[in-house]
């Protein structure tokens, strides 16, 4: 009998993430994948990219809508017991062997709750790793601790989950399941990226920017957004390409300044809801900086020996490689922070950098796992106490 397992995605970033793993999962014969799309996938405002889960040859199994157009703390909340609703309903009906969740997204948080009382047991990507400016930390820790399979991406984000108590024979560092998708790229060619963005990036230089809502702030980070947009004013030789922010609290605000920045220099700036996954990548293989508060310029872009500079405490106590300049947000630190990744020295330095999240082939480690592990011995957890010691 084939082990159903489900996969959640409710993000765009996500969906990028678990491509790879979905893949591999999909074609084997040992195995039958449920994908469960929600979130922003269905919402127009953020691009309904659930057309581009399809558009990659994935059938949809469930759909969960559970988005509300709110972006306050309620609001937030609302959506996350929708969430919680509909996907026990769609468990229940699909009675999956296993669910995967990824990363830190308050979505992913609410259908573990669901499989955690389900007694399903759930395999969890990226845990260990930190992001302290952000609810987001908690999150992440407590899908952990949900999770009895862990996959992470570098060896000191293993032991981490390790210390948090789980058995180590159930923790695995494949490295980011993101870098597989850049290893096979053959990117598309800057053309057609300026044909489909709508400005020229044929024969001008570019800059990719994301900049998501600090959650952990009062006002979602939108002065240091603000600031960012400052002094992408001054570099005037700069075409600019700007993804639109997770849908976080007070991410509208966000959207607003976006959206008053590009009628301000409409032949100069792409403002993007979403473009796919490997127009995504393509334009990061393109660019000349990745700029922004987004774990992307930290995991993905130095596969391609681009320059981040990652502003604020967004990403603080994530591990970053030498291709990435960290910088306060105000005007001046990002100011500098640009100079000196746009500089030829550190260009160059760029290209040689080791991606500390590693070197790919990851979700075909993980579809084995997945596909072979015991699962009746993984529901009932046992702490395990963490020695400095362990290997």
């Amino acid at each position: 009998m084939k082990r159903k397992i489900a996969v959640f995605t409710g993000t765009r970033a996500e969906y990028g993430l678990l491509q790879p793993l979905l893949y591999q999962l999909k074609e084997r014969e040992s195995c039958e994948l449920q994908l469960l799309v929600g979130g922003t996938h269905w919402s127009p405002q953020f691009g309904s990219t659930f057309q581009f889960i399809e558009r990659d040859g994935f059938e949809i199994t469930a759909k969960l809508d559970f988005l509300l157009s709110s972006d306050s703390p309620s609001g937030v909340a609302k959506s996350m017991a929708l969430a919680m609703m509909s996907s026990a309903d769609c468990l229940e009906r699909l009675q999956p062997d296993l669910l995967v969740v990824l990363g830190d997204r308050y979505e992913s948080l609410a259908v573990a709750q669901a499989a955690m009382l389900a007694r399903l047991p759930i395999a969890h990507i990226h845990g260990g790793e930190r992001t302290e400016g952000l609810i987001d930390e908690a999150i992440r820790h407590s899908l952990t601790k949900m999770a009895h399979l862990h996959f992470t991406t570098t060896e000191q984000y293993r032991r981490r989950v390790i210390q948090l108590g789980e058995q180590p024979e159930n923790v695995f560092n494949f490295g980011a399941p993101g870098i597989d998708n850049i290893k096979s790229l053959k990117p598309v060619e800057r053309r057609a990226l300026s044909e489909l963005l709508n400005i020229d990036i044929t024969t001008r230089r570019f800059m990719m920017v994301t900049f998501h809502p600090v959650t952990l702030k009062e006002t979602g980070g939108l002065d240091q957004l603000k600031a960012l947009l400052f002094v992408l004013r001054e570099f005037e030789d700069f075409q600019l390409v700007i993804t639109y922010p997770n849908a976080d609290t007070q991410c509208q605000d966000l959207i607003d300044e976006l959206n008053s920045f590009k009628s301000e220099f409409p032949s100069r700036v792409a403002l993007i809801q979403s473009v796919g996954q490997l127009n995504y990548l393509s334009l990061l293989n393109h660019c000349d900086v990745v700029v922004g508060n987004s774990s992307s310029g930290l995991i993905e872009a130095p596969s391609f020996g681009v320059p981040t500079v990652n502003i604020g405490e967004r990403q603080a106590g994530r591990i970053s490689g030498d291709t990435v300049i960290q910088c306060d947000p105000t005007t001046d630190e990002i100011r500098n922070a640009l100079r000196s990744a746009l500089c030829t020295d550190f260009k160059l330095k760029c290209k040689n950098a080791v991606n500390p999240y590693g070197e790919g082939n990851s979700a075909s480690k993980m579809a084995d796992v997945l596909c072979s592990v015991l699962l009746s011995h993984l529901l009932k957890k046992v702490f395990y106490d963490f020695d400095e010691t362990v290997k």
